[in-house]
């Protein structure tokens, strides 16, 4: 989510009236809107591209992110004794504003059997930690994940829409622990080192030819990749 709060003050010569705080309240939720659009314009959607940048080409676009942000939801409102209203104010990124800005690459991909390994054999992976600590990876929406080959092993063409839409491509985490016991990517998620940033926006990252192998190769990856059960820790 987005968050912002906002102050809206009773004017002067309502001071007193009984739609004074009325006035006050809709100052604060304008303040509010006009800094979530502000953060949004400024949002990455890839590593070259924002969503202000995206969104100024098409203004349909725009006109449908300025009502998302004009209908925030608030989620704290305080009234002052002297009629000040603080609020704030907080939009959603994944669901309706997703659908609307994701590339219209991203898909939805047919449905892929995950196959289940008996219990003698090796745990079925169950999602994708990247490790890319100390890189300085900037997060965007559509998060790449390339070998030293410059060959795609994770990104837009390997997710369903639906899940896109509802969760995001990828979580970001600052904690390697933490992640390796988020529900995103269940009990046991293949943890893989990123070695380097490549590109324009250092969002791109690069994992070892070994390390992209080893994800090429296991079956059950077509199937957590296309329900984007991705974490990637930065700094």
């Amino acid at each position: 989510v987005v968050q912002a709060k906002g102050i809206g003050i009773p004017p002067t010569k309502l001071s007193g009236d009984s739609n004074a705080r009325t006035e006050a309240l809709t100052d604060a939720k304008l303040n509010a809107s006009h800094v979530i659009l502000k953060i949004i314009k400024e949002l990455r959607i890839t590593g070259t591209t924002v969503v202000g940048d995206y969104a100024i080409q098409e203004p349909a676009i725009m006109s449908k992110i300025e009502n998302m942000v004009n209908n925030a939801k608030v989620v704290k409102k305080e009234y002052l004794t002297d009629g000040t209203v603080k609020i704030e104010m907080e939009l959603n990124l994944r669901g309706g504003f997703a659908q609307l800005i994701l590339p219209k690459e991203i898909k939805p991909l047919d449905s892929i059997k995950l196959v289940t390994m008996n219990k003698s054999s090796t745990p079925v992976f169950t999602g994708l930690v990247v490790d890319a600590k100390g890189l300085g990876v900037r997060p965007v929406m559509v998060p790449k994940i390339i070998d030293e080959n410059n060959q795609e092993v994770y990104g837009s063409a390997f997710v369903s829409r639906e899940y896109a839409v509802q969760q995001g491509m990828s979580g970001y985490s600052r904690d390697l622990k933490e992640s390796l016991k988020d529900k995103r990517v269940s009990d046991y998620p293949l943890v893989v080192k990123g070695l380097k940033t490549s590109g324009p926006g250092r969002s791109e990252i690069v994992i070892s030819n070994a390390d992209a192998s080893k994800l090429r190769g296991i079956s059950e990856s077509l199937y957590f990749m296309k329900k984007c059960r991705v974490i990637i820790v930065i700094d």
